[in-house]
């Protein structure tokens, strides 16, 4: 309480010195006249002002109560095969990437996370089935939910001998980390679970193969799997896949309660594995089109190069439209 308080008291403060920048700019317009060197001075300020009132802008658009939370992400192949396998591990390169902008470009869409692999699983010939990552900043998940549903990928196969084109799908979901307070609010029947140990596989050294270190443990009313593998100690990955099924049942409770509330409006959406929420064109042409705001890129190596903030921002306004239209 004492914390949201603080925070509130330095909101108000920000936007009061925003009036007296606004304030002192206008009594400045009124001495420019002939003086150039003070035009210039004035149009730097009235520059600097307006960055600044669009970043307090966006600030507005993270009206979710989870979007100061951390982001646990979990990308999953769908169809196409041996590139929908390599389109998973572009995808988690270009959240990965994201997550670590340069200096110049940090900003408010961009602030920079950091970043835990929680469980990969490698595909037979290359790519991944599937990856599990958090993002720990600020806004993690009120800016990464933007990416939540199926992403298509349509390129030239770099796997296909007669260099022909494929359509590629991966599934993004994006579900907030919980804090201890919000986990023990989350009850979980132990009899609902079935915890199964194996062996690691992959890079980590001579202890993955030889003990039974990873844990998948499967939610049986839901039929949710969550694994982890990337810790030595067997304890240590079932704490871990204990808070990403979680963060998963959490998910699935709030698109539960959003489906019963479109039940009642009466304009409930299909949410198949198809519908894509974002299409990547790499052939015949290059754009980047987010199916639901219309926003889009032509450059798409800066696009998975981690350029993702158009279409974070997109989808914020877009969001902010939805949730007055239903209000």
């Amino acid at each position: 309480m004492a914390r949201e308080a603080s925070e509130n008291r330095d909101e108000v403060d920000s936007w009061e010195r925003l009036e007296r920048h606004a304030r002192d700019l206008l009594e400045l317009e009124q001495l420019v006249d002939a003086d150039a060197e003070l035009a210039g001075q004035v149009q730097q300020e009235q520059m600097a002002l307006e960055r600044e009132l669009h970043q307090r802008e966006l600030d507005l658009l993270f009206a979710d109560p989870y979007a100061n939370h951390n982001a646990v992400m979990s990308i999953t192949v769908g169809q196409g095969g041996v590139d929908a396998q390599d389109w998973v591990e572009i995808l988690l390169r270009m959240y990965t990437k994201w997550a670590t902008p340069s200096p110049h470009e940090v900003s408010i869409l961009r602030p920079g996370c950091d970043t835990e692999l929680l469980d990969t699983a490698a595909g037979e010939e290359a790519g991944l089935k599937g990856a599990t990552v958090i993002f720990r900043g600020r806004r993690a998940y009120g800016l990464l939910r933007s990416e939540h549903g199926v992403h298509r990928l349509v390129r030239i196969s770099p796997f296909d001998q007669n260099h022909r084109r494929h359509t590629s799908f991966a599934l993004v979901e994006v579900m907030p980390e919980l804090d201890e307070a919000e986990e023990a609010d989350l009850e979980i029947n132990q009899d609902d679970l079935r915890i199964d140990t194996y062996r690691s596989t992959g890079a980590g050294g001579q202890h993955v193969n030889k003990t039974d270190s990873a844990v998948r443990i499967t939610h049986l009313p839901t039929g949710i799997v969550v694994q982890c593998q990337n810790e030595r100690s067997q304890i240590k990955n079932r704490e871990i896949a204990m808070k990403v099924l979680r963060a998963r049942l959490f998910q699935h409770q709030q698109e539960d309660a959003a489906r019963r509330r479109e039940e009642l409006r009466g304009d409930v959406m299909p949410a198949e594995f198809g519908s894509q929420i974002r299409n990547y064109v790499m052939q015949p042409y290059t754009l980047v089109k987010d199916v639901r705001t219309g926003v889009e890129m032509g450059n798409v190596q800066a696009v998975l190069d981690g350029g993702l903030e158009p279409f974070i921002e997109g989808w914020l306004r877009w969001r902010l439209g939805e949730r007055s239209a239903a209000s």
